[in-house]
């Protein structure tokens, strides 16, 4: 693995492509390069481009005010000058696709916050902590593409990231069925309260796509790699609703589980409290340590309190009781701009580097 590398950021003037930046700005190993955005904000200085447009509680770092935006599409400049990119354009799926893999078959690896990708079964969709072996399928994307260095690897859905950990640890016990609803912070749309005002004193039930990825993509997490290629997991059956709420940050899940060999209350914390993944065993920089926390106040965990987490990178779990219908029931907890979004994604790269996909 090199000592550091030199990154990109696509979509960098978007709340997730903000995120990345604050997240970058100060990383270990990770050094900013180059911006891009749309053709609109090519040409200004990132501080010009995002002038307004700035959605973050802290400031635009100050090693990024002054450089240059790209025009995303201008793949031949934005390559020359990283190793790697993260990507969070805002474009239709089609189009996405088609730049992403015009970076990959132009040898840089993309690290993608979109869903675009992620249904393929030659492209990693990974929570690090679960499913980290996935990034075998690069192997097999790197054929299709015809590439030596570049590949496509993604981050799953923000709404699963609180819920699909907190079964994980309990994968052996045979997961039958799971009820979940999502809460899910308006910031998941990309909006504040300022420009969200619907949100105010509301409960939307419906977020569109959503419901179908919180059942379909924990599948692909679970599965496994087969002859290079992830194959999806058949169960459990995931029944999903996801709801837009007037919170600011993090998506809170209530869940209900039905397992094949029912743990124990006891067995369940004492898995949350001890389950480390291959994060936290490389010590990357951007890991929590613990990942998974159980709260015993009933009234918790909370978006305002708990969101922030081991850096908004842990998973806050609580209420685990008996569930009258199903085994048990409780609730959880992301942050779902940083580990749900920018930060899930620059842990993937931190993984991805420690595995030397990126060299």
């Amino acid at each position: 693995m090199k000592a550091s590398y030199t990154v990109g950021i696509i979509g960098a003037t978007g709340m997730v492509g903000q995120r990345f930046a604050l997240l970058l700005a100060s990383h270990p190993w990770f050094k900013v390069g180059v911006l891009a955005a749309s053709a609109r904000s090519a040409g200004k200085s990132y501080e010009e481009a995002i002038a307004g447009r700035w959605l973050m509680k802290e400031p635009i770092p100050e090693g990024l005010k002054k450089l240059p935006v790209y025009d995303a599409s201008d793949v031949e400049t934005v390559a020359a000058r990283c190793d790697f990119i993260f990507c969070a354009i805002d474009m239709k799926k089609p189009e996405t696709r088609a730049l992403e893999e015009i970076y990959a078959k132009r040898e840089i690896p993309v690290v993608s916050n979109n869903s675009a990708c992620r249904a393929l079964p030659d492209v990693p969709m990974m929570i690090p902590e679960i499913n980290p072996d996935h990034s075998g399928a690069i192997l097999e994307q790197r054929k299709r593409l015809g590439t030596k260095r570049g590949f496509i690897a993604v981050k799953p859905n923000c709404s699963i990231q609180s819920y699909v950990p907190a079964l994980t640890p309990f994968w052996q016990n045979g997961i039958e069925a799971v009820v979940v609803s999502t809460y899910q912070a308006i910031s998941g749309a990309g909006k504040t309260f300022e420009t969200m005002p619907e949100i105010l004193d509301n409960v939307i039930p419906f977020i569109s796509g959503e419901e179908e990825k919180s059942e379909q993509e924990p599948l692909k997490i679970w599965g496994r790699l087969e002859n290079g290629l992830i194959v999806p997991a058949k169960g459990p059956k995931i029944s999903a609703q996801c709801y837009r709420v007037p919170v600011s940050d993090g998506h809170t899940a209530s869940v209900s589980v039905k397992f094949k060999n029912k743990p124990s209350i006891e067995q369940m914390k004492l898995s949350w409290a001890t389950y480390k993944g291959e994060p936290q065993k490389l010590e990357l920089p951007s890991a929590p340590n613990p990942f998974l926390t159980y709260f015993d106040e009933e009234n918790r965990p909370q978006a305002r309190l708990d969101r922030d987490l081991g850096r908004g990178m842990g998973i806050a779990i609580g209420r685990l009781r008996e569930d009258p219908v199903l085994d048990y029931r409780f609730v959880c907890l992301s942050h779902n701009t940083l580990r749900g979004a920018a930060g899930g994604g620059v842990l993937s790269a931190e993984l991805l580097c420690a595995q030397g996909w990126m060299d």
